[in-house]
């Protein structure tokens, strides 16, 4: 188990990166923001995702944000701004769900990764989830590197995700 893999599906990491990364694969690593890589395992079905840190020209390696265990289900991913701001909002309505009312203080985590691909648009992922929060909702937050959450039956970390965390007096 580490965090840099030199082999997907029989082929050096980072020329399958490039080859699927087309043109955008001259600004790596910077570019690999954009395409995450998503992994399960057969002990933990439920996927989490990795952000590319960095890459080894010399080995042929890409380095993530947190282990890969060997063997592991990988998956290469794209994320844009409006796919972001789409999950903002599902958190947010799964964080409040329909009906509920009353002040509320919401508190975000989200990976800077996220803030990376955001660029100027980052004010836009709390603007959506106070717009499905109740009125008079209060929200705070910060970047991370990662979060620690729960993902179906396993607690895992977690890159390039926002973890949302509302209180209310019921």
């Amino acid at each position: 188990m580490g965090n840099e893999v030199f082999e997907l599906d029989g082929e050096p990491a980072l020329a399958l990166y490039r080859r699927y990364l087309g043109e955008l694969a001259d600004g790596l690593p910077g570019t690999g923001l954009l395409f995450p890589l998503q992994v399960r395992t057969d002990d933990r079905p439920e996927p989490v995702v990795r952000t590319l840190l960095a890459i080894d020209e010399q080995t042929q390696s890409v380095t993530f944000a947190a282990d890969i265990p060997q063997g592991s289900r990988a998956q290469l991913m794209r994320t844009n701004v409006d796919g972001l701001l789409d999950g903002a909002e599902r958190a947010a309505e799964q964080a409040a769900p329909a009906g509920t009312s009353g002040p509320m203080l919401a508190v975000a985590i989200s990976c800077v990764g996220r803030r990376m691909v955001m660029s100027e648009r980052t004010e836009e992922e709390a603007e959506a989830t106070l717009s499905v929060l109740p009125p008079g909702t209060v929200q705070v937050g910060f970047y991370s590197y990662g979060e620690i959450s729960p993902r179906g039956s396993f607690c895992d970390l977690h890159n390039q995700t926002m973890t949302l965390t509302t209180i209310m007096e019921l």
